[in-house]
């Protein structure tokens, strides 16, 4: 199995990333993790069900409705498997049993990030390290 810090290196070199749970809010998670993204100048996707546009961005309704699903690192197990989303990071706190489960079951250990690694706390480290 990948390192946590492997995973990390793997899922910041996609050239595009959706944020599932934006919000409109910047007090929430879901808004910090998008300007994260955009402080970067990453190609970020926010993923809302009912907002067109968050941080001036143009959301997408689901996962479905990506430009490129298959180069984009995500945040949500089971679509992303049936998408064939190559990289997934779940930020801490937002993974469940059931969710575990899942990415043991399916054989994605290697392709997702739920062990508490946080996009905003290690982010950073990992794209100076891998100058990304």
């Amino acid at each position: 199995m990948l390192s946590s810090i492997e995973k990390q290196r793997a899922f910041l070199s996609f050239p595009r990333f959706a944020v599932v749970g934006a919000s409109t809010d910047q007090a929430k998670w879901g808004n910090k993790i998008l300007r994260w993204y955009i402080a970067r100048n990453k190609l970020v996707t926010p993923v809302h069900p009912t907002v067109d546009k968050i941080e001036s961005i143009n959301t997408a309704r689901n996962m479905a409705n990506l430009l490129s699903p298959t180069e984009t690192g995500y945040c949500h197990t089971t679509e992303a498997k049936e998408l064939s989303i190559p990289a997934i990071w779940i930020q801490p706190g937002a993974s469940d049993v059931a969710c575990v489960n899942f990415i043991k079951e399916n054989g994605m250990e290697n392709q997702v990030l739920w062990e508490g690694e946080c996009l905003w706390r290690d982010g950073d480290g990992v794209l100076v390290q891998a100058m990304l």
